[in-house]
């Protein structure tokens, strides 16, 4: 591999950008394509399908066949709430080898005995979300059902390029908190990213079904549909 692409690789790597490197099986021919880079390349459609997977693999266009060489940041989900939905969630998210970073002021639920090996961090969402940071591969949850806690890490979220926003709660209280987002400078399509009621409709009842519904809601925005509607 060329130096220069292996430095551009460890750079987007660092900053928790996905890159493709694009390899012609029969001539050996190498090309780097970056997440911004992407929409413009000849193989795009292609690319954006194989990123999905998180997996590299052989693709054909045109009859030239290409190795597609995937370099993903490891998804992770970040948790506003160290409640009963987040212990549920924490075991489901490590089979789905999803990393999972719990935030939640609230010293006595943001405990290890609670949450044991979960990243736990017992502060508020504006200390923690700055310095930990949130990106592509970061999907956002709110569970508190507590404004001072939900919404500053649901603002932070917004404002990012998160792929999955969700906030627990009823319709009713869904719109109190559309209005507080509006208040805050958050037009319609901003708050539309927001899944609300959270996760797949399934007859949720219980923490851990509640916990499994987000999951699956989780997993269906990273990986895209398997299917396309009949």
């Amino acid at each position: 591999m060329d130096l220069a692409i292996l430095s551009t690789l460890n750079a987007e790597r660092a900053a928790r950008r996905a890159a493709v490197l694009v390899t012609e099986s029969a001539s050996g021919a190498q090309r780097l394509v970056r997440q911004g880079e992407i929409a413009a390349d000849p193989l795009a459609e292609l690319i954006e399908k194989q990123l999905r997977t998180g997996k590299s693999g052989t693709v054909e266009a045109e009859g030239v066949s290409y190795f597609l060489t995937v370099q993903a940041p490891h998804p992770r989900i970040v948790v506003t709430g160290a409640v009963h939905i987040s212990q549920a969630m924490a075991p489901m998210a490590k089979a789905l080898d999803l990393d999972l970073v719990v935030i939640d002021p609230r010293t006595a639920f943001a405990t290890p005995e609670r949450f044991p090996g979960v990243t736990l961090l017992p502060e508020w969402p504006e200390e923690a979300l700055p310095r930990i940071g949130l990106d592509g591969y970061t999907a956002f949850v709110a569970l508190t059902h507590d404004p001072k806690i939900d919404d500053p890490g649901l603002i932070a979220a917004l404002r990012s390029d998160c792929f999955y926003i969700g906030a627990l709660g009823s319709r009713k209280t869904h719109g109190k908190r559309l209005e507080r987002l509006a208040a805050a400078g958050f037009d319609a399509t901003a708050t539309g990213r927001i899944h609300a009621p959270i996760g797949l409709d399934i007859g949720a009842v219980s923490p851990a079904e509640i916990a499994l519904a987000i999951l699956a809601e989780i997993v269906s925005s990273l990986r895209g549909p398997r299917r396309k509607p009949a």
